[in-house]
């Protein structure tokens, strides 16, 4: 067993995006490197409709995949495919935009105005880049729930928790996505496949995750000598096949994510992620011409 110890790890930064929606990042353009094959992670929370209901208005994607995760609240949302509706809380929307979509998300909050989840980007290998555009969008009870031997309880999103596995499917990047509750005083141990990229972030309390001093894969941890990650950090692991978590006297809550690196260049330039500026360039070109859409 090789367990995977934290290589770096920061708090997720304060910023707005579309519209002028207020929300937090955890890793973006400056960071996507080191996170292959995902490219950025935002955390959006909040009870106030002022921070977030102007929402994303029509905008492009295309050679990437937006995982969407709503913990809390509604999100609308219209594509140029004709396709819209509705997510809510518990939902998934995994949106592989392949080749172009045109599209426009509309956070509206629940009835006491909160709204929280987070939307993940992935990044496509170039001979997926051009892919027709589709969704999996997939509703809470779809999502297996499920307890862990050491009591942890874990949606299990896509990948594999526990016996689960869970409903996303036929991703290029071979991705696991897990939501995963410690109550006090537990641990959770998952296997990672060696070479994959893996992270965490923590979405309440504070976790555990450095093996060493105070924190071992069986029993209680020791909270004084152990380094805790509280709510909204960042913990990108390194190499290793073991992921360890452990929660202390408070409850923790974080999201694991792991998938395989692409290794390939990658040419970003906002909503659109290809391999070289020649093909960034093209996708505008169109945009511009009006042939961003392929049918």
């Amino acid at each position: 067993m090789n367990i995977r110890r934290v290589q770096k790890s920061w708090k997720s930064r304060p910023t707005v995006e579309g519209a002028g929606v207020h929300l937090r990042r955890a890793f973006g353009f400056h960071e996507a490197g080191q996170f292959d094959p995902f490219l950025l992670l935002d955390a959006f929370k909040s009870e106030n409709p002022d921070d977030y209901k102007n929402g994303f208005p029509w905008h492009p994607h295309r050679g990437i995949e937006t995982i969407t995760y709503v913990l809390d609240g509604d999100i609308e949302h219209q594509d140029s495919l004709g396709n819209g509706g509705v997510i809510s809380s518990g939902d998934v929307q995994w949106m592989t935009a392949g080749g172009g979509i045109l599209h426009q998300e509309m956070p509206r909050g629940d009835r006491r105005g909160q709204m929280w989840g987070f939307q993940l980007w992935a990044n496509l290998p170039a001979k997926n880049k051009m892919t027709p555009a589709r969704y999996q969008e997939i509703k809470e009870g779809k999502i297996p729930a499920v307890k862990t031997p050491e009591g942890a309880m874990v949606r299990v999103i896509c990948g594999e928790a526990a016996g689960a596995r869970g409903p996303v499917q036929g991703l290029a990047i071979d991705p696991e996505f897990l939501d995963v509750t410690l109550p006090a005083d537990r641990t959770f141990t998952h296997p990672v496949k060696a070479g994959r990229t893996a992270f965490a972030y923590v979405v309440e309390g504070e976790a555990y995750f450095d093996p060493g001093p105070g924190l071992m894969p069986e029993g209680p941890i020791d909270a004084a000598q152990a380094k805790a990650f509280p709510e909204d950090t960042l913990a990108l692991f390194g190499p290793g096949d073991i992921i360890l978590a452990a929660s202390s006297k408070r409850s923790a809550r974080f999201l694991l994510v792991s998938g395989q690196p692409i290794k390939e260049p990658i040419a970003w330039y906002g909503p659109v992620v290809m391999n070289t500026q020649d093909e960034l360039k093209t996708a505008f070109e169109e945009l511009d011409r009006g042939t961003f859409i392929k049918r």
